[in-house]
């Protein structure tokens, strides 16, 4: 795929996905979800609650907590570098303020895949909860229109590696 193809793509996804925030129901929950993940925070708050409620696996959570933090920062030193637009607001006007004008990567998809991979390895409530959770994030992304799909892949891509890459910090070594 030539790279005019993968931008003609990427618009006709965040155009179709972007046409679903029409609907008031799916609007506000794609604005809360955007919201809670601004900078991390519903991530960040979920780890340390369960930290706090799993004293067994607190280490764990403690640690799979400072792994999404870390994707989150590694999102934005990747953002400050490649420094792609945002989705031009004539086309596809934004439910949500944001923080920045850059797009490339999502933080808040790098954040939620590295909190889908980081807490699942935990607790199998947690994969049950936190895969589909980081899912719906990612996706409300474009549904307020503030990010283009493949932002939302790098983003996710990114917190899935970084994730994987502490695993065995995150579970003490220990496999599911």
């Amino acid at each position: 795929m030539r790279y005019g193809d993968w931008t003609a793509a990427d618009h006709r996804v965040l155009a179709a996905l972007r046409a679903c925030g029409r609907r008031p129901a799916v609007a506000a929950a794609a604005r809360a979800l955007s919201h809670g993940g601004e900078h991390a925070a519903l991530w960040l708050a979920a780890g340390l609650t369960a930290a706090a409620l799993d004293p067994p696996r607190r280490a764990g959570w403690l640690r799979g907590t400072a792994l999404v933090g870390a994707a989150h920062l590694a999102g934005m030193g990747v953002k400050r570098a490649v420094r792609r637009p945002r989705p031009c607001p004539e086309d596809y006007a934004p439910l949500v303020r944001t923080a920045g004008r850059h797009s490339f990567p999502s933080c808040h998809a790098s954040s939620a895949a590295a909190a889908a991979v980081a807490f699942a390895a935990l607790h199998p409530v947690a994969r049950h909860v936190a895969v589909p959770a980081a899912a719906a994030m990612c996706l409300s992304r474009l549904v307020v229109g503030v990010h283009y799909p493949t932002d939302v892949a790098a983003g996710a891509l990114l917190g899935v590696a970084t994730a994987t890459a502490g695993h065995r910090w995150v579970t003490g070594g220990h496999r599911d």
